[in-house]
This record gives C-alpha cells, structure tokens and sequence, in this order.
C-alpha cells in the first residue's frame, strides 16, 4: 500500500487556530481550530489534493524530506511548526471512487409505478443495466 509523507507548515494565528500549507504542493492549504485539528484538516485536504491531482493525470511532485530546506514563504510568522503528513492515496481513491452518489434519471410514470409495486431497487436496475452497457464484470 503506498504511502506519502509530506512537510507541513502549521502557522499559529492570534485565536489558537492554525493555518496550514504544503510547500511541495502549490494550492494545498488548510486550518484547523487547533493544533489537533488543523493536523486532521492537514492530512484531510493533503489527501483529496493528492486524489485530485492524479485524476487530472498531473506529477505529484517528490516530498522534500529536510525541514531545513523547506522553502517557507516570507510571510509566515516566526511561530511556525514544520511537521509531516501522511497519506494512503490508495484507500482515499478507493474510498471516493466507491461512494454512492445521486443521480437523476427520467422514465415513464406508469413504468416508475409497475416497478415500485413489484418492489424493484431502481438503483441496483441501474447499476447493473449500465455495468452491462460498458462490458464491465
């Protein structure tokens, strides 16, 4: 199972919240209400932007490992901590890929109402209709 780690910069703000970037991975930012929490939002966004970037079939770019050669934007304040996440893309992409989503479909009254009385489940009709139409076993 693969897993990435990478640096992050937990900044503190003046309420005890706490702003979160990812140096390696322009646009990958969070917050949390607090340390613990920012450290889940971290691992949280850091996951989905990692799912979202090999969807779009983009390079995911190579974790600097040193927090001394992080580059640390100029407007971070000085109370900044540097600490890693870690993600499992796999079980992420398994996970959204997997779940249920709504979708509208548009069929006849009387053919809705002939099915409903013989208790068909339209989802799983749907399902299996649409895995038939694409091939997929």
């Amino acid at each position: 199972m693969r897993k990435l780690s990478y640096l992050a910069v937990f900044e503190p703000n003046g309420d005890g919240g706490y702003g979160v970037y990812f140096p390696d991975l322009l646009g990958c930012t969070s917050y949390g209400e607090t340390y613990e929490k920012a450290q889940k939002m971290a691992q949280e966004s850091l996951g989905l932007h990692i799912y979202e970037m090999e969807k779009d079939g983009d390079n995911i770019p190579a974790p600097e490992t040193d927090p001394c050669k992080m580059p640390i934007a100029p407007e971070t304040n000085n109370h900044y901590i540097i600490s890693p996440v870690v993600v499992y893309p796999d079980l992420l992409k398994d996970k959204l890929d997997n779940r249920a989503v709504k979708t509208n479909t548009t069929l006849p009254a009387w053919l809705k109402e002939a099915a409903e009385k013989q208790g068909i489940n339209f989802s799983q009709v749907l399902q299996a209709a649409i895995k038939e139409q694409l091939q997929i076993v």
